[in-house]
């Protein structure tokens, strides 16, 4: 990849006055793009199951590709980061992903499941080398008291993404695949290919839109200038290792609160069209729950800038205590209820959902100094919590349905709950 203009560097103890609003913005787009991404597997999951009539194991292996690349690719994303800085992973980080979105073409032409896992995989390599340089670019990039407002507040544009995604999703991709889905068992073996195919296809588009949007905002922030985090990119300090990040306590027990929160949100989103179908549950069609769909993400972006200005006036760690707790709860009442009220607690748990992240984030990298891309690297490698936790979640949802399912993700919040009052102090 060609070298961009060098940008000026700026020292920590450069005044505040120094203009970040710019390169904020930049960077904050590029949470939209990958949440827009992210959320887009909600809407495969239904759609691929039900043209290659998976079983919800086989159907979670969607996310398990997707999650799966983050672990796998975190950390030689944290040595290009070092190497090259914020400016260029971010670059070649967009490049990777458009080449994954590309590959939805021939995965569909096929059709091939296998082949979908394959370009969702190299998708989400090149988002795993957003998230670990934007990420700590964003907590860096100003005071070191307001990073988690600042990063929460960036994610509420993540967020917006993840919003948007499902609604469309659901207007260009589910309503043909799920109206195939009450033919399907009535067709010969020759027709049913053609179905597939047929279905397979409504995918075509829409990725070919975002491969040529990725692409083209690469090429964007290949000529911007963004300012250089000196001490955040391993300037004038040897290479360091990932073993000298998890010497610090509250990076290690910030990764296992990763783990569980990415595990946690994204079972619950996984299921979310399936459960709202079920007949005790809301009864809905596949389009009609998209839309709710919709509203689990856009209580995130809601609570996302209400948790921003929050975080200005609450501890950071009490924050996460509460919201884990209040989500909790939500989680075991929708286990143990039907009807209305399951439907909207489990919907609601996207508003509490909205801080953790940002704000384990920022706890777990807090104070690394030239440390800083490895910690990212190890918080980013637990999101792998997003393939581990869905997959064990579907197999006992294919054993003892899913709302049982769902007690995993409890489990997983009450970890948070612990992190937010007790882990987070280590550092």
């Amino acid at each position: 990849m060609a070298k961009t203009k060098a940008a000026p560097v700026v020292r920590d103890h450069t005044p505040q006055k120094t203009p970040y609003r710019a390169p904020l913005v930049a960077v904050t787009f590029l949470f939209f793009i990958w949440g827009f991404l992210t959320a887009l597997n909600d809407i495969l999951i239904p759609h691929l199951k039900a043209v290659f009539d998976l079983s919800y194991t086989q159907a979670m292996l969607i996310q398990f590709a997707f999650f799966g690349a983050y672990f796998i690719m975190s950390v030689p994303s944290g040595r290009i980061v070092a190497r090259f800085g914020y400016q260029q992973g971010i670059v070649l980080g967009l490049l990777t992903a458009g080449c994954g979105a590309l590959l939805f073409y021939p995965s569909a032409s096929a059709p091939s499941y296998p082949l979908f896992l394959v370009a969702l995989f190299v998708l989400a390599a090149g988002i795993t080398l957003l998230q670990v340089a934007a990420n700590p670019y964003v907590s860096v990039l100003g005071k070191p008291e307001t990073a988690s407002s600042r990063l929460t507040l960036t994610q509420a544009f993540n967020s917006l993404g993840t919003t948007l995604a499902p609604y469309l999703g659901g207007l260009f991709i589910l309503k043909a695949g799920l109206r195939a889905s009450d033919v399907m068992p009535s067709l010969s073996p020759e027709l049913l290919q053609a179905f597939r195919l047929q279905e397979a296809a409504s995918v075509k588009m829409p990725y070919l839109a975002l491969a040529a949007a990725l692409i083209g905002f690469a090429a964007v922030m290949a000529f911007l200038k963004l300012p250089v985090i000196a001490s955040a990119e391993g300037h004038g300090h040897k290479p360091a290792g990932l073993f000298a990040a998890l010497r610090h306590p509250h990076v290690v027990l910030g990764g296992l609160a990763i783990f569980c929160y990415v595990g946690a949100e994204v079972s619950i989103s996984s299921f979310l069209i399936n459960f709202l179908g079920q007949p005790d549950i809301a009864g809905l069609d596949a389009t009609a729950a998209a839309r709710f769909v919709a509203y689990y993400w856009g209580g995130a972006m809601v609570g996302r800038f209400i948790g921003s200005a929050l975080l200005q006036r609450i501890e950071a760690g009490k924050l996460l205590g509460l919201f884990a707790a209040i989500a909790g709860g939500l989680v075991v009442t929708t286990s143990l209820t039907d009807g209305m009220v399951a439907m909207w607690a489990i919907v609601s748990i996207g508003l509490f959902n909205s801080i953790m992240f940002p704000t384990i984030f920022t706890l777990g990298i807090s104070g690394l100094g030239h440390l800083t891309s490895q910690g990212a690297s190890i918080l980013v490698m637990s999101i792998i919590g997003g393939a581990i936790i869905p997959l064990v979640s579907g197999a006992l949802a294919d054993r003892y349905g899913i709302q049982m399912a769902l007690l995993l993700s409890a489990a997983c919040y009450l970890y948070i709950l612990y992190y937010g009052m007790a882990g987070s102090r280590s550092a």
